[in-house]
């Protein structure tokens, strides 16, 4: 089993800053790695916001946060971001044409003993390792926004990865105290195979009429005691992502019951997205917690 001690995240965003950070915070020496500057000072700063927050709820010391933060490296090139790596964790848009590229490089640039991993939540880890000349050491990592918060980290065995790899990562996500579940490389593995064509039906129920944005959110929540409904939970994901995870499901499954609603492709296409560009199903204030139901759904 290989030992892990220098992680590489390649994509600053708020899961690949969220993954830097439960790294770190477990005594992981980390590289961030994201070509474009402002993304990757802004996702350092949200790791340090976010450990404040853990202190103020006392989950931690003042006293770790500068030893924390002082693992984290920022690289906005690649190559060198990946020299040291042990693990590599890939955590760009959910595009298998920006993946395939990445591992390429990937690929050509990290230590030739190093896992490869994947953030995907719904790609193929097969037809990702296949661009690779380490097939056996590529593997899916789907951690759950918000990854210090969440316990779940979804172990992706594709075609060819090997169960040293998978043992590897498993002890890994033991290490990071979070829950490894292993599952098989189908579209959408577990978690979106089930999450998305729910959140795509509750578009349908409004898309058809059936009733209103929040009278959807309250039926799913009161009724069904979920922490918050399916719409909102859209615009936290954001829609962009749901509606490529669902076009990956009805492409890989070939059943017309995955197809995307009309209204979610509209709305990607008018570039609301949720939560990120301020607007979904819900609008949100800048720097607030507070929303509403968007004007078009009123």
């Amino acid at each position: 089993m290989k030992n892990i001690n220098q992680v590489s995240i390649i994509g600053a965003g708020t899961m690949g800053n969220g993954i830097a950070h439960i790294f770190a915070q477990y005594g992981f020496n980390v590289a961030l790695i994201d070509i474009d500057e402002k993304r990757l000072k802004n996702g350092l700063k949200n790791v340090e916001k976010n450990i404040d927050r853990q202190i103020l709820k006392d989950q931690l010391k003042d006293s770790e946060k500068a030893l924390i933060l002082s693992r984290i490296a920022p690289f906005n090139n690649l190559k060198d971001g990946v020299a040291l790596a042990d693990l590599v964790i890939e955590a760009a848009t959910e595009n298998y044409e920006v993946k395939k590229n990445i591992f390429q490089e990937i690929d050509d640039s990290a230590p030739k003993d190093a896992i490869l991993a994947t953030n995907t939540s719904s790609i193929s880890i097969t037809k990702i390792a296949a661009v690779t000349q380490r097939p056996a050491q590529v593997i899916g990592m789907h951690f759950m926004n918000p990854v210090p918060i969440m316990k779940l980290v979804e172990v992706i065995k594709g075609y060819g990865t090997s169960q040293a790899t998978v043992s590897t990562i498993k002890k890994t996500v033991t290490d990071l105290e979070k829950i490894a579940v292993e599952v098989k490389d189908y579209p959408g593995f577990t978690a979106n195979r089930i999450l998305l064509p729910m959140i795509n039906e509750a578009i349908f129920t409004l898309f058809e009429g059936v009733a209103g944005v929040s009278e959807i959110d309250a039926v799913m929540k009161l009724g069904m005691a979920h922490p918050m409904g399916p719409l909102q939970l859209a615009d936290f994901i954001g829609l962009d992502v749901c509606l490529s995870v669902m076009r990956v499901l009805q492409e890989g499954i070939g059943d017309d019951k995955y197809r995307p609603c009309p209204l979610l492709v509209n709305m990607v296409a008018a570039g609301h997205l949720g939560k990120k560009t301020g607007e979904g199903f819900y609008k949100y204030e800048h720097h607030s917690k507070d929303f509403t139901v968007s004007k078009q759904f009123e």
